[in-house]
């Protein structure tokens, strides 16, 4: 059987897609969109994905108004909260260290989800 090889974009609805789409890269990394097809799209290191429906009354997206969010990998959470910190940006730290690692929990600047994973345990030594 064919299998897709990764997830080629991520796009959704934004009040402000210019404003947000710099947040994402300023605080983020996550370079713009090409403005012409010479140029390369924002490349990731290779890593675990999950892509799951969830429940439409689930208040991991905080709310109605709020439909989808994303989950980033870090390789090292402690430093990204803390750039994020610096920058002004509220984020929570989950607590509790999970058998497959570390989150920490945001929202940018238009309220979306975001959530920061740290992986570990059988996600950081990759697939069987």
């Amino acid at each position: 059987m064919e299998a897709v090889t990764g997830i080629g974009g991520v796009f959704f609805r934004a009040h402000d897609p210019e404003r947000l789409n710099r947040w994402y890269a300023t605080h983020l990394g996550v370079e713009l969109a090409p403005e012409s097809y010479d140029v390369s799209s924002w490349w990731q290191q290779p890593g675990p994905t999950v892509f799951a429906a969830m429940s439409a009354d689930s208040e991991h997206f905080g709310g109605p108004a709020h439909s989808w969010s994303i989950n980033f990998r870090v390789a090292d959470l402690d430093a990204m909260v803390g750039q994020l910190r610096g920058a002004d940006i509220e984020v929570e730290v989950d607590s509790t260290e999970y058998p497959n690692g570390r989150f920490a929990n945001l929202r940018d600047p238009e309220g979306n989800a975001i959530q920061l994973w740290q992986p570990a345990g059988a996600d950081l030594r990759g697939p069987a």
